[in-house]
């Protein structure tokens, strides 16, 4: 029998999500559409899931600093969250702390189990 089989891993809260890490800087530029398109781990089954994060917003006055969003990124690695929540976090804590005009957060998930998953909240923003 393999030794990983019925391997249980221990996960984290939610309240390891570290939004403190999130850092923005003065926007005083013309109204103009942000696109951060990365990847990153998030996972639940106890095998890390890939998501591509696709983050579109208009600023009002501010933008995320890129790296503070990755150190933010690798705090989700041991907490036990599903795909559609992860979703739903990183919108609710990118709009608290940017207060965009207009934003979308979109996660597409590699296949697992043979099954696509995109999940998005916000709306496509336009300018």
């Amino acid at each position: 029998m393999p030794k990983a089989e019925g391997m249980v891993c221990k996960f984290s809260s939610e309240k390891e999500i570290k939004t403190d890490f999130l850092e923005v800087f003065e926007y005083k530029g013309e109204k103009e559409l942000i696109t951060i398109d990365t990847s990153a781990v998030c996972p639940f089954s106890g095998l890390p899931d890939i998501a591509r994060i696709i983050i579109k917003y208009v600023p009002k006055d501010s933008c995320i600093e890129l790296k503070s969003l990755k150190y933010y990124f690798v705090s989700f690695r041991n907490v036990g969250i599903y795909q559609e929540a992860v979703t739903a976090r990183i919108y609710k804590d990118l709009k608290e702390v940017l207060k965009p005009e207009q934003l979308l957060v979109r996660t597409i998930y590699n296949t697992r189990g043979g099954m696509d998953v995109t999940a998005e909240c916000g709306r496509e923003p336009n300018i």
